[in-house]
């Protein structure tokens, strides 16, 4: 599966499904990753759905991978577990592991409904027992009804359902006690009231037949509906800090009428944030709702085309990580781990974090990490070895090009391990600026390969001339040595101490994990002395 989309939708139900059609159709590159559980997977047929009355919702799902296949719309099973925000979109982390980047992030993964906890009422859900009369009060109009109460709001559920039968039972001890001016109300339209508690729901395994209650009389009946709580699925959306809205029937995502949330590249839509909506108006807001990511990525597109932007630098690096698989090993290097250990936890920063080994070793020693790299590739894949090391809540991951990148943060370590680059990099106004945040006592960490000649260079690296970073230190790739960093950093003496400069000595294994070879890495650590 491709790592880069367009749109990644969450959910395979007629929401996202809906959502995917509309931006197939607009020739966006869709994923829709389906963890197989729609909420009306237990009912047999959907109702009051124009065209499709009386359907199989299975059947309009099927329908509906089909037409969204003809438009080149990817969908893979899988769930998404995390969606962090990168500089230029979003990555989406899989449960398998994987993460993904997109432009947007549509969430449409719908919601658990938590019955009652009666005896009888799970095992009949989708076929005795309902909640929706619109959905299936007219395959049971004139019969005997139930409504068993789960909470205040289960009196307007009863005010409904008497509009399909005169036979309706109202089971109120899950709803409170009744003010007597609703006991009145429901009594003038002949709906029966009972007070004792539901013990359990009687029948087979396709339909009930009545109640038992707490006091072992029995109700008969041929149908019960209930209102359920509902759980939407949106914890992998838990680190965005989205706006919350609050409605009659929970907690949920707010959106605006097109599905946007409080985060501009994100839309929310279906039940996971309106637990009302039937097949019917899932549908309806899918399509509007790609219809309206598709016109924000149009709107980005065109601004980025005016703007002019887009370097040679991103370009290089993205095409750096662009296989599948990582570009390295995703361990912390031998060199930083040793210093660091002496070093007190506190806040930090990582300059050029690449794929984010070091980034997530410092999260699990107890730092609380900043991680800055120019690829969304890279940062990606150091977001998903976050989250799958249990360290995800430690670190931020910024996408950006650090030429241009600042921030008013302080930090108690700010480092650049082998923080170079093929093509033009202003490393050393990038460091002095990264310094400026170090807090009194912090530290700033450089850690650097060191060839002082070919023979120092291991098999795997790249070859350059002087003309690649012009410090014209011969052939093969040309870096500082400490004390040329410390030289061209011009730190002021009465505000730094040097702690170390030198060179160590190391055994190193290359990308491929077979080769192997003596590493020396040129080490600086300064501290910034209190004010």
């Amino acid at each position: 599966m491709e790592k880069n989309w367009d749109v990644i939708i969450a959910g395979a139900g007629v929401a996202g499904l809906s959502a995917a059609l509309t931006l197939g159709r607009a020739r966006r590159r869709v994923l829709v990753v389906d963890a197989g559980e729609p909420r009306n997977r237990f009912a047999a047929h959907m109702y009051g759905v124009l065209g499709h009355d009386g359907l199989d919702p299975a059947e309009l799902l099927r329908r509906g991978r089909e037409e969204v296949a003809a438009y080149d719309v990817t969908v893979a099973a899988g769930e998404v577990q995390q969606v962090v925000e990168t500089d230029d979109g979003m990555a989406v982390t899989l449960r398998d592991g994987r993460t993904l980047l997109a432009r947007a992030v549509v969430a449409a993964t719908g919601l658990r409904d938590e019955l009652p906890a009666v005896p009888g009422l799970a095992e009949r859900w989708g076929s005795g027992v309902a909640h929706c009369p619109y959905c299936h009060g007219w395959e049971v109009r004139d019969q005997r009804i139930g409504v068993l109460g789960t909470s205040p709001l289960s009196t307007h559920q009863a005010e409904l359902l008497r509009q399909w039968t005169d036979r309706l039972t109202f089971f109120t001890a899950g709803a409170g006690t009744l003010d007597p001016a609703v006991r009145g109300r429901l009594e003038a339209r002949g709906v029966t009231l009972v007070d004792t508690p539901v013990a359990e729901v009687l029948g087979d395994a396709d339909a009930i037949t009545g109640v038992r209650l707490a006091d072992d009389s029995e109700v008969a009946l041929d149908a019960i509906f209930c209102a359920p709580t509902p759980r939407p699925h949106e914890e992998f959306l838990a680190g965005l800090d989205l706006d919350r809205a609050d409605n009659p029937m929970g907690n949920f995502i707010a959106v605006d009428p097109t599905g946007q949330t409080s985060h501009p590249r994100v839309w929310a839509i279906g039940n996971v944030t309106n637990p009302g909506a039937n097949v019917a108006m899932s549908l309806g807001a899918g399509a509007m709702a790609g219809a309206m990511v598709n016109m924000a990525l149009v709107t980005e597109e065109f601004d980025l085309a005016v703007a002019g932007t887009g370097s040679d630098v991103v370009e290089h690096w993205e095409s750096e990580y662009a296989g599948d698989a990582p570009r390295w090993s995703g361990r912390v290097n031998a060199t930083v781990a040793d210093v660091v250990r002496e070093l007190p936890v506190g806040q930090a920063l990582e300059l050029g974090c690449g794929e984010g080994g070091d980034a997530v070793w410092l999260a699990e020693q107890g730092w609380q990490v900043t991680a800055v790299d120019i690829s969304s590739t890279a940062i990606a894949r150091g977001a998903g070895a976050a989250a799958g090391r249990g360290v995800a809540d430690r670190i931020s991951w910024i996408s950006h090009d650090l030429s241009t990148w600042t921030t008013e943060e302080h930090f108690d370590l700010v480092t650049a391990a082998f923080f170079h680059s093929e093509v033009e990099l202003a490393r050393t106004e990038i460091v002095r600026r990264a310094a400026q945040q170090v807090s009194p006592g912090g530290h700033l960490l450089l850690v650097s390969h060191v060839f002082e000649s070919d023979a120092d260079i291991p098999p795997w690296a790249h070859r350059h001339d002087e003309a690649d970073h012009g410090h014209g230190h011969g052939h093969g790739p040309v870096l500082p040595t400490p004390d040329e960093d410390l030289a061209e950093l011009r730190l002021d003496p009465s505000s730094w101490r040097m702690v170390r400069s030198e060179i160590r000595t190391r055994e190193a294994t290359g990308p491929d994990g077979r080769q192997r070879a003596t590493m020396k890495d040129g080490v600086v650590l300064v501290q910034r002395l209190p004010a």
